[in-house]
């Protein structure tokens, strides 16, 4: 497939967010699941409608998997007989479990395979129904859902990027300095909770995406461009393709236990950072995991053989909801 493509959209259209734009570049050099959190009209929706922009062409041997299901699924115009851009799917919060993970009298995919190979966007996350988001759980570890029926047991792909954005709070405004919080501690408890701690931990970044200043807005200077990004992107594929070929995986996010063991050694300083971050923030065993995929997705980025102090201080920093803010 082209390297090359030219998209509308571009991340140089968001003012301001540069920490944000870091965390979807970081994203999208290993492959990562995100979580954007901060008040309305922050610019969440905006930043990760802008992802695509920045991931790699889609695979010819992942074209073909990807049309398959959409075929499956009849989506597919009569025209069209290869799908050639990577799948971005955004489901309305009301979706039923059924929908998003597939299913059916006929097994038929949902909406986490018709993601396959793309992004799944999931706008409001604590608005969709708790037993909707647990059904992630499984695709979100596995690469694949099983939908089983009397007629019949299928598997379908759903290798996808999960991609969310949430306010802090019900009204929205918690910790913004311009707005006042009008929730109260128990109602904010209640609303993040809504999201499991298990769904949680399979998101590898948590990045808080404040209000944009004005000075910032009215900033005419362009940001950096996508195309600028996308080549970043593509070199840290590159490292992770020659180094993982081997072990059947294409980037971090894929890499399992062994893998993490054999390729996400940290030096000594940088392991005394995270041994200090673990017990301070109480981490899981899976967070764990996520951060030193996400050190190794830093080092990548700058061509490094070795995961650094700098590159597990900079993955700590996307654990937002770890460090409770």
């Amino acid at each position: 497939m082209e390297r090359t493509r030219h998209h509308e959209d571009d991340l140089s259209d968001v003012k301001g967010q540069e920490h944000a734009k870091r965390a979807l570049e970081v994203a999208a050099a290993g492959g990562h699941n995100v979580l954007l959190m901060g008040p309305p009209g922050a610019g969440k929706t905006m930043l990760s409608k802008r992802l695509h922009t920045i991931l790699p062409p889609i695979g010819f041997e992942e074209a073909v998997e990807t049309t398959r299901v959409h075929s499956v699924a009849g989506f597919l115009k009569g025209q069209d007989s290869l799908i050639e851009k990577r799948p971005f799917r955004t489901p309305h919060h009301t979706i039923s479990d059924v929908a998003l993970i597939g299913g059916g009298q006929v097994p038929r995919p949902g909406e986490v395979s018709l993601a396959n190979h793309g992004v799944l966007f999931l706008d409001e996350l604590p608005e969709f129904k708790r037993s909707v988001l647990e059904v992630l759980r499984q695709p979100l570890e596995d690469g694949q859902v099983t939908v089983s029926r009397a007629i019949a047991s299928v598997t379908f792909p759903a290798k996808f990027m999960l991609v969310a954005a949430m306010n802090p709070c019900p009204c929205g405004y918690h910790s913004d300095p311009k707005h006042e919080c009008t929730c109260t501690g128990a109602q904010i408890h209640r609303y993040r909770s809504k999201i499991s701690g298990p769904l949680m931990d399979r998101i590898d970044i948590h990045i808080e995406v404040p209000a944009v200043p004005y000075k910032k807005l009215s900033d005419e200077r362009a940001g950096e461009r996508s195309e600028v990004v996308l080549e970043r992107v593509m070199r840290a594929r590159d490292i992770q393709r020659e180094r993982l070929q081997a072990e059947g995986v294409y980037s971090n996010s894929e890499m399992r236990s062994r893998h993490i063991k054999k390729f996400c050694r940290p030096e000594d300083d940088a392991e005394k950072l995270m041994e200090a971050a673990v017990g301070k923030l109480g981490l899981s065993a899976r967070a764990y995991t996520r951060i030193l995929k996400l050190s190794r997705t830093i080092a990548d980025l700058e061509a490094e053989d070795t995961i650094k102090t700098h590159h597990v201080s900079e993955a700590i920093q996307y654990r937002t909801l770890d460090r409770g803010l």
